[in-house]
């Protein structure tokens, strides 16, 4: 590939790389969308396996677009990066012509550089404004309606959510035991003083939760941070219809694999292939299927795949990482 000129500042270690590859079983003539590309780890090494194929990779943080375009750049024509969101998929092949791919990936979640990335708002160990927004352009045109494009922020969560909407979010998508009190108590707060930052935001959250509580392994702050993170970048509602989307544009045999990184992710992929490899779904006391459902996919992972001993020893991060494999019929 040549020198790396790429900022050291943008560092991610590609999660279950080999997983992947051997996953999406790739074609040196297939065409294969990453739809979370990132600094491009896992896009650089399926552009390297092809020949006469190619490879689109979508993010929809503009500093990864830009990482990911230097990285692919000796790729030539068989590599290009599209600022976007992958649950717009469809859009995004369509616009390029693409009516058939043969493999997508997704690495769900936040990427390393973004936890790393202090102004981001996205880690609980630094002090920073609150954002958590993983498209990190300003989003001042009005008339855009991409799922993608919005201004929705850490701190309008904090700050203008009622104290049910808080605690909601805060247990759903957190699965936060204390939620309740969390909730109350950064309601409580904000009545003196709007929370700006994430540092006064660990704070209350320490406060909330009683010091027995706090002598766990994790965080106190860990969990309320992925939940609002989720919720700024409504990240659970895409998984379902861009795995629909890939599936639709997929050939017969071409494969999709996804990695989650906690269980609310997780679950959505293993129902979402359930629902897809189902076939009838008749009641059992009709003679004949009526619905005439048939299986869509066959899962190639029965049980999700996991990072081995020395992949874990190399990047801790990866530990709680599971890759589902799907390949369509």
């Amino acid at each position: 590939m040549g020198e790396d000129k790429t900022p050291v500042s943008f560092s991610h270690t590609s999660v279950l790389l080999q997983e992947c590859l051997d996953g999406l079983a790739i074609k040196p003539d297939g065409i294969y969308v990453d739809g979370t590309c990132g600094g491009a780890g896992h896009s650089s090494e399926i552009a390297k396996r092809l020949t006469t194929g190619r490879l689109i990779g979508i993010d929809q943080d503009m500093t990864a677009v830009g990482v990911a375009t230097e990285r692919l750049a000796p790729y030539g024509e068989r590599a290009m990066v599209v600022h976007s969101n992958f649950c717009e998929l469809d859009a995004v092949c369509r616009e390029l012509g693409i009516s058939h791919i043969d493999g997508f990936l997704a690495d769900l979640g936040v990427s390393s550089y973004q936890l790393d990335t202090p102004e981001r708002g996205f880690s609980y160990m630094a002090d920073a404004p609150l954002d958590m927004r993983m498209n990190s352009r300003q989003q001042n045109d009005e008339e855009s309606n991409s799922v993608s494009d919005h201004s929705l922020t850490a701190y309008d969560v904090v700050n203008t959510y009622s104290e049910s909407e808080l605690r909601r979010v805060l247990y759903e998508y957190g699965e936060e035991r204390f939620a309740p009190r969390i909730a109350q108590r950064i309601v409580k707060a904000r009545e003196t003083a709007p929370i700006r930052t994430t540092g006064e935001l660990v704070a209350l959250i320490k406060e909330a939760i009683p010091a027995a509580a706090r002598d766990g392994g994790h965080h106190p702050a860990k969990r309320s941070f992925q939940a609002i993170r989720i919720e700024v970048n409504r990240e659970l509602d895409v998984i379902r219809p861009a795995l629909e989307s890939a599936l639709e544009l997929l050939n017969p045999g071409g494969r999709i694999a996804v990695i989650t990184f906690h269980s609310l992710e997780d679950r959505i992929v293993k129902q979402t292939f359930a629902d897809m490899a189902s076939g009838c779904t008749c009641p059992k006391s009709l003679p004949i299927c009526v619905c005439g459902k048939k299986p869509q996919i066959k899962i190639i992972s029965k049980k999700p795949i996991l990072p081995g001993a020395e992949e874990l020893a190399v990047n801790p991060r990866s530990r709680s990482a599971k890759l589902r494999v799907a390949e369509k019929l």
